[in-house]
Parts: C-alpha cells; sequence; structure tokens
C-alpha cells in the first residue's frame, strides 16, 4: 500500500459512499421492510368497493377518440374521475406516512386539489375561462356549503353538540375572507370605473374570456402573486409557528396506529400514473361540455358551479362527514374549510398565472351574481364557527344555502 501524502485523496475509499448510495436506491426500490409492490398495488387498486368505477376510464377514452354521444362522453368522463380523485388522494395519504409533518404537509397542500388544477388547466388551454372561473367558485361553494353543511348535518344526529379549536378555524374562516375579498375588489373595479370596462371592439366571446381591460389584467395578475404569498406565510403560520391551533383536542384524540400500506416508490408511481389518467380524463371532459351544454339544454354555469366541484370534492365529502361522525370536527374544519383556501388562495391564482404564461386572459373578475353568492356564503360559514361550536342545525342552515344556490344556477342562462 503507498504511504499517505499531502496529494492523497482525503478520501481513500471512496468507492464506499457511490456503494452506500447505489445499496440505498436499490433498497428503496426493493421496499425493505415496507409492504411488496403486489401488495402496494393490490391495495391501491381492489382496497375500496368504490374502484369498480375505474372501469369508466377505459369507457372514457373509447367513447372520445370514437365520437359517441356528447353525453355519454360527459357521463363516462364524469364518472371517471370520481375514484381517480379518491385514488390521488390515498397515494397522497401513503406519501404522507413516510414523509415528516413539514412535507406531508406540503405534499398535501400540492395535491389536495389536484383534480381541481387539473379540470382548471384542461379548460384554460381550451379557453373555456368561464368554465375555469364557474368550477372554481363551485368548489369553494361545494366544501364549505354542501361538505361541511352535510358533516355538521350527520354529526349533529349523533353528538348533541361537536366542538372544535376556535382559534385556528377562526384563521382559516379569515383568510378564506381576505380571498374573498380580492374577488370582489376586480368586480367592483370592472362594473364602476371606466378603465375597467372591456375593450370594445372585442372579437371574443365572453364565455372565452372576452377582452378584459389592461388595468383589470394588472390588478388580476398582481393580486394572484401576494395570494400565492399569503398561502405560503399560512403554510408556515399552520405548520411551523402555530401548529397547535390545528391540533384535534386532547379529549377527542385517539390514539390510532397508522399504518402503511404501500411502500414509498409504489404510492409515488402510482401518484404520478393516476394524475397523468385524471389529466387526460379530464381533458375528456371538458371537451364534452359545450356540445351536451348545448344538445340537453343543461346551463353551463350549472355544470360548472354544482356538477364539476362533486367529482373533485366526492373523496373529501365522504372522509369529512365520516370524522363528523366521529367527532372529529377540527378534521372536518381542515377538510371543507382548508380545501377552500386551496383553491381560493392557491389554486385559482395559479390558474391566472398559468393563463398569464400561455396567454390566455383569465382574471379574478367573477359575474356580479356569483361575487355576491361567494361573499354571503363565506359570510354565513364565518358567522356558524365563530363560536367554535356546532349542531345539527348549522349544518341545515349550510345545506339549505348550497340548495338554493344550485336552485338559482340551474334557471342561470349566459
Amino acid at each position: 500500500m503507498s504511504p499517505t501524502s499531502e496529494t492523497s485523496p482525503l478520501l481513500g475509499n471512496s468507492n464506499l459512499r457511490s456503494d452506500s448510495w447505489s445499496c440505498r436506491i436499490l433498497r428503496v426500490i426493493k421496499a425493505d421492510g415496507e409492504p411488496s409492490w403486489a401488495k402496494s398495488f393490490k391495495f391501491i387498486l381492489f382496497g375500496s368497493w368504490a374502484n369498480i368505477l375505474l372501469l369508466f376510464v377505459p369507457l372514457s377514452i373509447v367513447s372520445h377518440h370514437l365520437r359517441w354521444d356528447a353525453a355519454l362522453r360527459f357521463t363516462f368522463s364524469f364518472m371517471a374521475i370520481i375514484p381517480l380523485a379518491k385514488l390521488l388522494g390515498e397515494a397522497t395519504d401513503e406519501l404522507s406516512i413516510k414523509l415528516g409533518q413539514t412535507l406531508s404537509g406540503l405534499l398535501n397542500a400540492s395535491f389536495g386539489n389536484a383534480v381541481e388544477i387539473i379540470i382548471g388547466i384542461a379548460a384554460l388551454l381550451n379557453g373555456e375561462l368561464r368554465l375555469v372561473q364557474t368550477s372554481m367558485l363551485g368548489s369553494i361553494l361545494s366544501n364549505i356549503l354542501l361538505v361541511l353543511g352535510c358533516s355538521f348535518l350527520a354529526g349533529g344526529f349523533y353528538h348533541t353538540e361537536g366542538s372544535f379549536n376556535l382559534t385556528g378555524a377562526q384563521a382559516s374562516a379569515s383568510l378564506m375572507t381576505l380571498s374573498c375579498i380580492t374577488l370582489v375588489i376586480p368586480a367592483a373595479y370592472a362594473s364602476t370605473t371606466r378603465s375597467g370596462l372591456p375593450e370594445i371592439p372585442c372579437d371574443i366571446p365572453d364565455d372565452k374570456g372576452g377582452c378584459p381591460s389592461p388595468g383589470l389584467l394588472a390588478i388580476s395578475r398582481g393580486t394572484a402573486v401576494l395570494l400565492l404569498f399569503v398561502y405560503c406565510a399560512y403554510l408556515v403560520f399552520q405548520l411551523y409557528t402555530h401548529p397547535q391551533y390545528f391540533r384535534l383536542n386532547l379529549s377527542d384524540e385517539e390514539d390510532e396506529e397508522t399504518s402503511s400500506h404501500m411502500n414509498m416508490m409504489a404510492a409515488a408511481s402510482s401518484l404520478l400514473l393516476v394524475t397523468i389518467a385524471t389529466a387526460f380524463c379530464a381533458e375528456y371532459l371538458v371537451a364534452s361540455i359545450e356540445e351536451t351544454a348545448q344538445r340537453y339544454h343543461i346551463p353551463k354555469a350549472f355544470i360548472g358551479v354544482i356538477l364539476l366541484p362533486i367529482v373533485g370534492n366526492a373523496a373529501e365529502h365522504v372522509t369529512s362527514v365520516w370524522m363528523a361522525l366521529k367527532n372529529k370536527y377540527e378534521l372536518t374544519i381542515s377538510i371543507c374549510v382548508g380545501s377552500s383556501i386551496q383553491i381560493s388562495a392557491l389554486v385559482i391564482p395559479l390558474l391566472v398565472i398559468v393563463g398569464w404564461i400561455v396567454g390566455q386572459p383569465l382574471t379574478l373578475h367573477f359575474e356580479n351574481f356569483e361575487t355576491i353568492v361567494l361573499f354571503v356564503s363565506v359570510l354565513l360559514v364565518s358567522l356558524l364557527i365563530m363560536d367554535g361550536k356546532t349542531n345539527y342545525m348549522e349544518g341545515l342552515m349550510l345545506t339549505t344555502l348550497y340548495l338554493v344556490i344550485a336552485l338559482a344556477f340551474w334557471v342561470t342562462t349566459e
């Protein structure tokens, strides 16, 4: 062995590091100490009876390429996305088990509303800007009125009164109110100022985005950037500086063992594959909406506000109700209000910026009727959760308001 000198490598056996990394990679691929690949995919594919709806995925693809009736294409794509949304949630949860609290929080923030993001981008790239706005509005209303209302209603039948962390709920409701106000300001600007009026003449129809004024575009894009910053600050507030506001009450905590059903690589690959399948089905769904609405006389606003959110919120709806039945209202609030915050402070601003990049003039200017509906909905939710307690009567109020809004959009004509 040659003597060591000043020019000798500090780590003479540098191949140990490469061996170490290669062993780590092989361990991850082989899933040592974790569920096997076969068990992982068996869980993701056969873990629920709802996965039988995956049969609609190939039907959606075939019906689109063979140009079947618009109603069939819409129905098949609609039904296909429901189990895909559930699988997205399950794959995300399995990855969250392997990651720490911070990374799992960021992962849930990113993929918590993946279906809404995918549908929004598909509609945006097809120039369906009004569909983007109505579907995002519908997702917010579905979460804070329908899902939260059904959860309070179901939980109220089993528990006389439910309670949750008031400070965390108020923080979430305040951010929800801020996001709502940022949608009111562009509407007020466009309706009350001369510089907010759309450009004339305009060859682009209103349902394709119209010709918004430069001032309205500047307000929308600047607000989108600011909202993204506020949402990042909210994540820091929730995960780092004040996590105690979003934890379960000690009296309600149950020591439930969280066991993993998938290995990390299987969960990651499942998340990727399901996301790709969802993207295709969302594209087929958006492509069939125009013809379906015209042929069967269904208002496009009703499709965007009421029908499409059912696709993305089906899994969340079941989970939220189940948590309310178990008297875990912190989780119910986190699912419903937290998801609405993701839509209003993350997804909508993100779509505005994506539209800016691809040349689609998406703005934060919703129709006056839609803005009022959102404002009164957020107001009612804030009033109901401000005492930190809930009962079935509050759930009945929320679901009643949602049904009134659904009726209003059913008779809405563009």
